[in-house]
């Protein structure tokens, strides 16, 4: 019944009414397009810099994790060659230890995991620590004491009684930092599936109000051909054009995770040019129906 209601209205309106329906639609579309670019624009670019820290601090512990290993190298090497008493660990082993060291506090500030995550860095900081103890006692006694694998401790985790499940950092140095490794690359891809990254919801978004300006342009367009016999003007279908390269780009830019500064720029300006259009697009056929008071009263 509201939807005879609304036909028999909208039949019974005068044209010019109806126009101005259709503009202040299309003028309302481009302004929702605005405000989505611009809380799409600032939420997905905070999610896509906070997926560039994750990848930054991933790179840093596999890189601290191959410090490590080499570490355990040249401390061998130096207890192979007897030379522990006059040199100590060596100078290469205490370098790569304070590479380790350096990338792991580079590591922690992009950190995904908040405060679990904070606690897994702060308790590898203490491994690398103990192993740089053992590896000065391993310096002082010689082979007697202890040999090189030990002093970097990479053993192997151990396993949960109950389930037989391994346990995350109860193994050596080498492998704490690949369970660090494994725990910020899930949660990378838990930032990955966020909703202002997501195309599934980012396409939907901000493409319903263009195909509803889409739908109100044509609505215009057969409504000046039916009562007016003209052709609509070429500025609303340049405005939804416009409207519509700001939706997409914002898409494809959001999902390559990132933004060039120059083009996300240029967007809101863009949306403005398409409003001006719209109401350009109405103002000439609008202002053929605008009479002075004095002219009304004597018709």
């Amino acid at each position: 019944m509201r939807w005879r209601a609304f036909r028999t209205r909208l039949r019974a309106s005068h044209p010019i009414v109806v126009l101005r329906w259709l503009r202040a639609g299309m003028l309302g579309m481009v302004a929702l397009t605005a405000l989505l670019y611009v809380v799409v624009a600032n939420r997905a670019g905070d999610q896509a810099e906070a997926v560039r820290r994750t990848h930054e601090s991933i790179e840093d512990i596999v890189a601290a994790q191959e410090h490590a290993d080499k570490a355990m190298n040249a401390l061998g090497v130096a207890i192979r060659a007897d030379a522990e008493t006059l040199i100590g660990p060596g100078s290469d082993f205490t370098n790569r230890t304070t590479q380790v060291s350096t990338l792991l506090t580079s590591a922690a500030e992009g950190n995904a995991n908040k405060d679990e995550g904070l606690r897994d860095f702060q308790f590898v900081q203490g491994q690398l620590t103990t192993c740089v103890q053992l590896a000065n006692r391993v310096a002082s006694a010689g082979q007697k004491c202890m040999s090189a694998p030990h002093a970097l401790v990479p053993d192997k985790k151990t396993k949960d009684p109950r389930d037989k499940n391994k346990v995350d950092f109860t193994g050596g140095l080498i492998q704490s930092l690949n369970d660090l490794a494994v725990n910020e690359r899930t949660a990378l891809e838990q930032q990955g599936r966020t909703h202002w990254l997501n195309p599934h919801v980012l396409w939907p978004l901000l493409t319903v109000p263009v195909a509803v300006m889409l739908l109100l342009v044509c609505g215009t367009g057969y409504v000046v051909a039916h009562h007016f016999r003209q052709y609509p003007s070429p500025a609303l279908g340049l405005a939804l054009l416009l409207t519509a390269s700001v939706a997409v780009t914002t898409c494809l830019r959001c999902r390559d995770g990132g933004a060039d500064e120059w083009v996300m720029a240029i967007m809101l300006p863009l949306l403005v040019a398409a409003g001006a259009l719209t109401y350009l697009g109405f103002k000439h056929r609008l202002a053929e129906y605008r009479f002075p008071p004095l002219m009304r009263r004597q018709t």
